[in-house]
């Protein structure tokens, strides 16, 4: 028999990798218990709370949360580089006063 034909047992499980990050290894335990979620939906032997998570999942109003959540990030940084940009401004400013009053013959001799 071929390797990728064999038929899997119920003691049979994938292998999967030692994840070599915290959030990697996060993200393998959400990927499987999104896998493990669906399998109970299909055969239909989820809980309510499974059920509940993903109908609020796709509701109109979760959504527009997601879509909210993503604009205020957006905002955020827009504002981010708003205020770097305000602090180059002023550095540039500042330089162009000290050359003014360099070239005018004001300015302190450091």
């Amino acid at each position: 028999m071929q390797k990728g034909n064999e038929v899997k047992t119920k003691k049979s499980s994938k292998r999967i990798r030692p994840a070599l990050t915290p959030e990697a290894r996060e993200n393998q335990l959400i990927s499987l218990a999104v896998d493990l979620a669906e399998k109970q939906l299909q055969e239909g032997t989820a809980s309510a709370q499974v059920i509940t998570h993903y109908l609020k999942l796709g509701s109109t109003r979760e959504q527009l949360e997601k879509e909210k959540i993503k604009k205020e990030n957006k905002l955020l940084e827009e504002k981010a580089k708003a205020y770097q940009s305000a602090e180059e401004l002023k550095e540039l400013y500042a330089d162009a006063l000290d050359a003014m009053k360099r070239y005018s013959g004001t300015a302190d001799d450091d």
